[in-house]
C-alpha cells in the first residue's frame, strides 16, 4: 500500500464540470478505502475542516478555495455477485458512473439504463438519490455503505434506511456527516428495460408510454436527449461547462401550486404534494436560454434553462451571483423558493447577499 498522494496546490477550477473555484488547502487522492479512511479520520482527529470530492460534477466552490483538506476520491473495483433474478454489483465509489451504466448495457443488465450519461462517480449518486426519465437509483440500490464522521464507525444503510426520496438522501440531509465508500445495485437480467415511465424518452424511442426497449436504444437515446440540452461533458462545448440542473423541481404544497399560472407544469405527487418544473419558472420568470447579467462571463446555458454555465473565464461569484439573480426573480414571480442541487463550498451564507 503506498497510501494517499498528497499533491502540490490544486484549484477546484481544474476539479469540477463548472471549471470554477479557487484553490485547496491540501489536496488527497485516496486510491483505496484504506488511504479514504485515513485521510478523512486524520482531517477529522486535527480539527481540520475536509470536503469529499468525487467527479466534481456537482461542485461549485468559492474563488477563496477551501482552506482545509480535500480529498479526491479515487478508489476503483466493480465486484459482481450472480442471482437467481439478476446480478449484485458492489462497486467502489470511485467508479465513473457512466462507464458502469455501459457496463450493464453491454452486459444486458437492466435498471440504470436510463441514468446514461450522468457525470461523476458511483458514490457521489445515493446521496442525491440521482434519477432522470423516469429512473431513479434508489429503484436498484440495495446498500450503501459508509464512513460515519460523527460516530467513527463505519456503517451499512439498507435501501430503507437511505431515506430516499425527489433528489434526497439522508447524505443530503447530513452532507459533512458520511462518506460513501460503496454502493450496491441489484440489476435485472433483461435485453430490455423497464418500461418507459417518461414522455420524451417515449418519443425519441418512438415507443408508446409503458412499452419496452431495448437497453442499448434506450441507453442511445438517453445519450442523445442528454446531449441536445448540454448535459454530456464536452471540453469544446460551453454549455456543458456546467453543474447539470442547479436547481431541483420545485414540490409545492396543494396551495401553493394552486397560485401557479394554469400553464405552469403540475405533477401529483404520492404524499399529496405537487412538482412544478424550475425549468418554466426560471423561463417564465424572464431568464431564457443564454441569459448573463451585464459584463459576467456565466450564463444560462444556450440549450437548458436549468443548468448554469461558464462561458469561458467565469468565476465562482458570478455563477453565485447568476444563481442569486435567478432565484430572486422566481421568487417576486411566483413565489417559489428554487432549492440549489451542487453543494456550494466556501461561502458561509452563499445565496443570501
Amino acid at each position: 500500500m503506498t497510501g494517499p498522494t498528497t499533491a502540490p496546490t490544486v484549484r477546484f477550477a481544474d476539479l469540477t464540470t463548472l471549471r470554477v473555484g479557487g484553490p485547496a488547502g491540501r489536496f488527497v487522492e485516496a486510491h483505496t478505502e484504506q488511504d479514504l479512511l485515513a485521510a478523512v479520520r486524520d482531517a477529522d482527529a486535527s480539527g481540520t475542516p475536509a470536503l469529499v470530492v468525487g467527479g466534481g460534477s456537482n461542485l461549485l466552490v468559492a474563488d477563496a478555495g477551501f482552506p482545509g483538506t480535500v480529498v479526491a476520491v479515487r478508489t476503483r473495483g466493480v465486484h459482481a455477485v450472480p442471482g437467481p433474478a439478476g446480478v449484485d454489483l458492489q462497486i467502489a465509489a470511485g467508479e465513473p458512473w457512466d462507464a458502469l451504466v455501459a457496463r450493464a448495457v453491454d452486459e444486458g443488465l437492466a435498471g440504470i439504463e436510463a441514468l446514461s450519461g450522468i457525470p461523476g462517480l458511483a458514490g457521489a449518486t445515493p446521496i442525491q438519490n440521482v434519477g432522470a426519465y423516469g429512473q431513479a437509483l434508489a429503484d436498484v440500490i440495495t446498500q450503501v455503505r459508509v464512513f460515519d464522521r460523527v460516530t467513527g464507525g463505519l456503517r451499512t444503510f439498507t435501501t430503507a434506511e437511505c431515506g430516499f426520496g425527489y433528489r434526497s438522501s439522508r447524505f443530503k440531509a447530513e452532507p459533512y456527516r458520511y462518506v460513501v465508500l460503496a454502493v450496491t445495485l441489484r440489476l435485472r437480467r433483461c435485453t430490455s428495460g423497464g418500461p418507459i415511465r417518461y414522455a420524451e424518452l417515449a418519443r425519441a424511442l418512438g415507443v408508446a408510454d409503458g412499452a419496452n426497449a431495448p437497453l442499448p436504444e434506450v441507453r442511445n437515446a438517453v445519450l442523445a436527449l442528454r446531449a441536445s440540452k448540454g448535459m454530456v461533458l464536452d471540453p469544446a462545448d460551453h454549455d456543458t461547462w456546467s453543474a447539470g440542473s442547479f436547481f431541483t423541481n420545485p414540490i409545492l404544497e396543494t396551495a401553493q401550486a394552486e397560485r401557479l399560472p394554469a400553464q405552469a407544469p403540475r405533477f401529483a405527487q404520492p404524499d399529496g404534494r405537487v412538482k412544478t418544473s424550475a425549468a418554466w419558472l426560471i423561463e417564465h420568470a424572464g431568464f431564457h436560454r443564454g441569459y448573463a447579467l451585464p459584463g459576467s462571463r456565466a450564463a444560462v446555458s444556450g440549450k437548458h434553462t436549468l443548468a448554469l454555465t461558464n462561458r469561458g473565464g467565469a468565476t465562482a461569484d458570478e455563477v453565485l451571483a447568476l444563481a442569486r439573480h435567478l432565484r430572486e426573480g422566481v421568487r417576486a414571480a411566483y413565489g417559489v423558493e428554487l432549492v440549489p442541487e451542487p453543494v456550494l463550498a466556501g461561502w458561509d451564507r452563499p445565496l443570501d447577499h
